[in-house]
């Protein structure tokens, strides 16, 4: 397996990931930009407060005739009427209020004020509120009451059945009192009592109070209309149960107040349009605006909080793309958003019928010090801005104007910001990295191809077959290739005069042995003693070996001039074989020797390309380490195997096996794993370096293994044909 390389195009890659600390800075940056446009979108929205406030500062009469004057507030005594949408159709289903349900309020036990018996919840209660639309104050009851108990036809007295109370001052501050007490389910007016607090005697019908009056199967429910200009501030509705319609005896009564005292009643609030009509300038100015009293009861609102985004951002669109806009919508920008986060399109609005307001800015407005404050939708989708300003009357806080946007401009701007920045530092980083990539790869593959020309030149034996070529560049790399090829040039005549020193060595060398040689024959030839005979045989001996010892030197480099200069021809390699086999059996008569043929082998005729007089030398020398490695009469086996594209020779002997990892150093020049012993024979480690020689001149292979039951020795040889 190869090791993993950390290579120069990945060095550059992985130093180029550095790049990507640009956008991480630009991003920073326009978040604190964005940190920034807030302090100044806070700051913007105090002075709008402020603004606000100066117009409705020392003007006693916008808050007078809203009872922000009361110390203190009692909820379900003092009423809040809320501004409804759209006007309510008087017949008794409630179906209009649906969308108001969570401000109605409850009435029960606690609002008692009066009572024959023991309270039961089920005998009476009920819910209620107001509402004002246009000029006209609108008011329901959903009444629980398990006897409903109506006015007899042919009875005057209003009081002795079920019926609604209502006290209010009047327009010149007069208290006035008015009864509802119908015949039956319908159409139902009021009627204005006379002025004794103790008397519950009609006076006269009022019309101007109308309404249904609607039997349920709990109870009954009342739906009233009536101007505003018949009222102050100050009112009471009590409901009235008769159970029993033969005592017609009454038994609860309970309400907002006891509408039969003048300093109980409760106060009723209603928008102010004088507020909202110097409010209503500020619709377009891209904020929601509060005005509420002392006791945080709104007073008038302008402005929709879902379109108050703060800081304008204009988008335009078009119905055509260009090429780019359709890179950006469909691949850019969804990368982007995967950081960035799109304001929303909408969100919860948790004060969207709010008529009172609560804060820690408006407590802080209300005690005369501006503040603003910061919260998150309850779906939290959108973040919120509100900023609170105190108003004056008489050198007294009176109520507070509060200015609410979102800061969902502001996160427009931010991401139009990173967007364009993003696209630069895309543009930076890709180019950047390409340009390093490029770069990299240039030099990557100089320096791979410097290797290979250095690989090439030089083959598995160390001898040099090729050049390298020297760069023009006036770089590092050129001058390493420079250098190189000017190593190569001395190694290459260094390993001339090297392979020419064995030549040239033995030629320098015969002379003296021939002298030596004819001097030893004269001596022989004269009378010589014994012992003298002795030492000349032994000189001779040893000259004998000096010249074998010569002439194998010479063996290789003799070969490689045969092969350059021989000539291809195509034989027979089965009756090289056989012949060879057959002179083997002479030569070596302590060995058996046994060819091998397949059937192929034997039918058709097997030839190759090269030379057979060499193709018998690389055997000889195989088959001489074969028998040097075997023992006596054992085997010696030579297997052909043939295809139509492939030729093998196997060549086992039975004796001993390789030293460990010493296989592939076997075939190089000099390596010999005979023990050290005098033999008749001079071994240089010549005869296997000569066979791969000649098997590669064949366009062939040559290995050496063990045998698998370690019994001997196999040499493989493998052709293409």
């Amino acid at each position: 397996m190869h090791s993993f390389r950390f290579g120069i195009r990945l060095k550059l890659v992985v130093f180029s990931s550095f790049l990507f600390a640009i956008p991480w800075l630009g991003y920073q940056y326009v978040w604190e930009l964005e940190t920034y446009l807030r302090i100044g979108q806070e700051q913007t929205m105090v002075g709008t407060a402020r603004a606000v406030a100066t117009a409705l500062h020392e003007r006693p009469a916008l808050f007078d005739s809203q009872s922000a004057f009361l110390s203190d507030v009692k909820p379900g005594t003092d009423l809040y009427a809320y501004k409804i949408a759209y006007p309510i159709q008087l017949d008794g289903k409630l179906d209009d209020w649906q969308d108001y349900q969570a401000l109605m309020l409850n009435y029960g036990e606690q609002n008692l004020i009066d009572q024959v018996q023991d309270y039961d919840s089920q005998s009476l209660r009920f819910a209620h509120m107001v509402g004002q639309y246009d000029r006209y104050l609108y008011a329901m009851f959903n009444v629980i009451d398990e006897q409903v108990v109506f006015r007899p036809n042919n009875s005057l007295r209003i009081d002795r059945n079920d019926h609604l109370q209502i006290a209010m001052t009047d327009e010149n501050g007069q208290f006035q009192r008015y009864i509802i007490a119908p015949y039956k389910d319908g159409w139902v007016n009021a009627y204005l009592l006379k002025n004794e607090i103790e008397s519950l005697q009609p006076d006269k019908p009022e019309t101007r109070i109308q309404g249904q009056w609607r039997k349920t199967a709990e109870g009954y429910v009342i739906e009233l209309r009536f101007p505003l200009a018949m009222m102050s501030s100050k009112i009471a509705f009590a409901i009235v149960d008769v159970d029993d319609p033969v005592s017609r005896q009454v038994e609860y009564t309970i309400g907002t107040a006891n509408p039969s005292q003048e300093d109980s009643l409760g106060t009723v609030l209603v928008p102010s349009p004088e507020i909202e009509n110097i409010l209503k300038g500020l619709q377009y100015s891209n904020a929601r605006v509060w005005v509420v009293d002392n006791h945080r009861r709104v007073l008038a609102r302008s402005g929709q909080i879902q379109r108050s985004s703060g800081v304008q951002s204009e988008i335009t669109y078009s119905n055509k793309q260009s090429w780019w806009q359709y890179i950006e919508n469909e691949w850019l920008f969804p990368l982007y958003y995967r950081i960035l986060t799109k304001p929303p399109a909408d969100f919860v609005d948790d004060l969207q019928n709010a008529y009172a307001l609560k804060g820690q800015d408006i407590s802080q407005a209300l005690d005369g010090t501006p503040s603003t404050l910061w919260r998150i939708s309850p779906d939290n989708k959108a973040v919120i801005l509100s900023a609170a300003h105190p108003i004056y009357i008489d050198k007294k806080v009176m109520g507070a104007v509060v200015v609410e946007q979102t800061t969902n401009g502001i996160r427009t701007l931010r991401n139009k910001a990173l967007e364009k920045q993003f696209h630069f530092f895309l543009a930076v980083i890709v180019l950047g990295t390409l340009a390093l990539f490029l770069l990299a790869s240039r030099i990557s593959w100089r320096i791979r191809k410097l290797r290979d020309e250095t690989e090439d030149a030089i083959d598995t034996q160390g001898k040099i077959v090729g050049q390298i070529l020297p760069s023009k560049a006036n770089d590092e790399i050129g001058d390493l290739s420079r250098t190189f090829n000017s190593v190569l040039v001395k190694l290459g005549q260094y390993n001339a005069y090297l392979e020419n020193m064995a030549s040239r060595l033995s030629h320098e060398l015969r002379t003296p042995v021939a002298i030596v040689n004819s001097s030893l024959d004269n001596l022989s030839s004269e009378n010589q003693s014994p012992e003298s005979r002795q030492y000349i045989e032994r000189a001779k001996e040893g000259i004998g070996r000096l010249s074998k010892i010569l002439t194998n030197m010479s063996e290789a480099t003799r070969l490689e001039q045969a092969i350059q200069n021989n000539e291809r021809e195509i034989f027979n390699v089965v009756e090289v074989l056989r012949g060879c086999v057959l002179g083997y059996q002479q030569v070596y008569p302590q060995r058996d020797f046994v060819l091998l043929l397949d059937n192929k082998s034997t039918t058709n005729k097997v030839t190759l390309s090269g030379a057979p007089e060499l193709f018998a030398q690389m055997l000889d020398k195989i088959i001489a380490n074969a028998v040097d490695f075997s023992v006596d009469r054992s085997l010696i086996s030579l297997n052909l195997q043939y295809t139509e594209k492939h030729l093998s020779l196997q060549i086992s002997n039975q004796g001993g096996v390789l030293p460990d990892k010493m296989q592939h150093q076997l075939f190089d020049s000099m390596v010999s794993v005979r023990q050290s012993q005098v033999t008749e024979q001079a071994h240089l480690g010549l005869g296997l370096f000569i066979a791969k020689i000649i098997a590669q001149y064949h366009q062939g292979e040559i290995s050496i293994n063990n045998l698998k039951d370690h019994s001997g020795v196999v040499v493989s040889l493998n052709f293409i044909l």
